[in-house]
């Protein structure tokens, strides 16, 4: 298993472990500290030693920050953890507050007294982040104060150490180009944006950056470390050479120069002293690195990863990649899905059905020679209420029973050699009510509209995020997240800068790919979502038209729950595509499944039938 659901985190542990960072506060003499979800690359993905905010306070998610006073303790999560954090933290010492509504520099600008000296580690907060940190806490009289130890990791007496996975060469045939020229592309991109070198510090940019992959983070196969990459001259990798084989070593070998982690302050500092102007990621570069620069006498440049675009708009081999590796898991998923439709209802709970799609996979991946090397993220398996906790994570504690008349929300993913994937699909145990159809369908129309889309260049995510809300808007709904994010090629299945959201400030750009989940959450019930992984097509003309447009295509390949779908909600032009795509997933998944599998296949993919007559109210839609 690729995943485990054992209790790694109990809300009590909170009580005694904010005493203990109280302690260290006042000895270090500070009024507060920030404890973020973040590492020294400030990536999503962090290794077992760098999960100090699920280790001090109990919540497990993906995104938060703690702030820690002498008398207060405060947790910031965003929409998708509203439900999840107050079950995770002990109320008696934590109040949860929004991320977005009232992120930590808008309640210190309102909370904080004059003369407070609020603590933070600069290795694990971002240039901005800091910048607007500061300047909410001097315009109230208080101080941000770097912390040179980290004060969590000095009462955290059994951190685990730091990981030291292999690294492996990514093949060229799933690369689709060479790192050497990757690398001339981004010191071209560092002269033309006025700096001599850069500091890669993201682990998705280093391994597309140089065709490698690793395992120092859970389900997303990232090494470890920092790159120097300058407009002119060698490269610098700084990773440890233990994580490397003969192979690897002497293929990197050829890239760069090859030096420690430990001795990258050294090296920034070095050249902040000799003049160079460095390049640095505001949103993306740890606070400490323009600290040394600074302390150096030296230039910092505001310089986007100029590895960042690039890794997000795939190559014809990526693209390829993708491909297969949604064929491949679009079988497993029909194996998955017609074992499930065959279980009683009642029989299986949450971590059962979770195992079962892992043990699908391994065995699809098996049997078409290429491996799953490792699901995509934590399989969020929820039934009934369960299913309205957006990031839900099953554990032996909260492991539940799909019964019978209930929805069930699966949210899963693979990473084969050749492509990621993210596929959501909900279900029915049993019968569904006129609302679990009604809402299942909006949400529905939501992924079509999307779909079928056309726009023309230099449209933003922000920009269409809206007609995959609108059905729920229609009816008074909505839901409590982004629509589309970016995925990665072999890489995190979360990756940026494209997304589907009302903060999705970047064009879409052909061969981006993204994820299209709508949803909708219904607070101690149940929770729809359904979700494919689309690719941004080059734009093309249209009849009688003047303007080229971009267009969609999905990638995903799986049956929706036909029992969900209240076809009177649909018009024609919505049951014609969805016909259309059973139509496509039977062609190109029936010749990879057989007997009973394909059987079921067959039924979960016939054109729908007529709809019935509209009532007014379903006419404004």
């Amino acid at each position: 298993m690729f995943q485990s659901f054992d209790v790694i985190a109990e809300p009590a542990q909170g009580t005694s472990r904010v005493a203990d960072l109280r302690q260290a506060l006042a000895e270090a003499g500070l009024d507060g500290y920030l404890v973020p979800r973040a590492d020294e690359h400030q990536g999503e993905y962090v290794a077992a030693a760098s999960e100090r905010l699920s280790w001090l306070t109990g919540f497990t998610g993906s995104a938060g920050m703690a702030l820690i006073l002498r008398t207060r303790a405060l947790l910031f999560v965003d929409g998708r953890y509203t439900l999840q954090a107050p079950e995770q933290t002990d109320p008696s010492t934590f109040t949860i507050e929004s991320l977005i509504d009232n992120p930590p520099k808008a309640w210190m600008a309102a909370n904080l007294h004059k003369g407070a000296r609020i603590g933070f580690d600069p290795w694990l907060h971002t240039i901005g982040e800091v910048g607007a940190l500061r300047k909410a806490a001097a315009g109230c009289g208080a101080e941000l104060v770097p912390v040179e130890a980290n004060l969590v990791d000095g009462i955290w007496k059994d951190r685990p150490a730091a990981p030291l996975e292999p690294a492996r060469i990514q093949p060229l045939d799933y690369a689709g180009e060479r790192a050497l020229d990757k690398l001339a592309r981004l010191a071209t991109a560092i002269s033309a944006g006025g700096a001599d070198c850069t500091v890669l510090t993201d682990p998705s940019s280093l391994a597309w950056a140089f065709n490698i992959r690793g395992r120092d983070v859970p389900h997303t196969p990232l090494p470890l470390g920092f790159a120097l990459i300058q407009a002119e001259g060698r490269p610098l990798l700084f990773i440890d050479k233990r994580k490397l084989d003969r192979e690897t070593e002497a293929y990197l070998t050829q890239l760069a120069d090859l030096h420690p982690p430990a001795t990258l302050d050294d090296e920034i500092t070095s050249l902040a002293r000799s003049g160079a102007r460095i390049g640095l990621d505001p949103s993306l570069a740890a606070e400490q690195l323009r600290l040394l620069v600074d302390k150096a006498g030296g230039k910092t440049v505001d310089l986007t990863d100029p590895a960042r675009l690039p890794r997000a708009i795939k190559n014809a081999a990526e693209l390829q990649g993708a491909r297969a590796a949604h064929r491949r898991d679009g079988a497993a998923m029909a194996r998955f899905l017609c074992w499930l439709d065959a279980q009683p209802a009642g029989s299986l709970d949450e971590i059962t059905v979770a195992r079962k799609l892992e043990a699908c996979r391994t065995q699809t991946g098996n049997d078409m020679q290429m491996p799953l090397r490792d699901i995509s993220f934590d399989t969020i398996s929820g039934a009934g209420p369960n299913g309205a906790i957006v990031h839900y994570r099953v554990n032996a504690k909260t492991n539940r029973v799909l019964g019978r008349n209930e929805l069930y929300l699966i949210d899963s993913g693979a990473q084969y050699e050749d492509g990621t994937t993210d596929i959501t699909r909900t279900v029915v145990i049993g019968e569904s009510t006129g609302e679990m159809r009604d809402r299942s369908t909006r949400v529905l129309k939501g992924m079509i509209a999307l779909s079928r889309l056309r726009f023309p260049p230099g449209t933003r995510g922000m920009d269409i995020d809206p007609f995959a809300r609108h059905a729920l808007w229609q009816a008074g709904l909505d839901y409590a997240h982004g629509t589309g994010h970016g995925v990665g090629s072999y890489l995190a299945v979360h990756e940026g800068p494209q997304r589907i959201a009302r903060t999705g400030a970047q064009r879409l750009e052909a061969g981006m790919i993204l994820s299209n989940e709508p949803g909708y959450y219904k607070t101690g019930s149940y929770g729809i979502r359904h979700e494919n992984l689309i690719v941004v097509e080059p734009p093309s003309p249209i009849d009688g038209g003047e303007i080229d447009m971009h267009g969609f295509e999905t990638l995903t390949l799986v049956p929706f729950d036909r029992r969900l779908i209240d076809t009177a909600l649909l018009d024609a032009g919505e049951r014609a595509w969805l016909d259309a795509y059973h139509a496509r997933v039977r062609h190109e998944i029936a010749p990879l499944v057989d007997g009973e599998v394909r059987a079921w296949l067959e039924r979960a993919t016939e054109p729908l039938t007529a709809p019935r007559v509209l009532s007014d109210a379903q006419r404004t839609l």
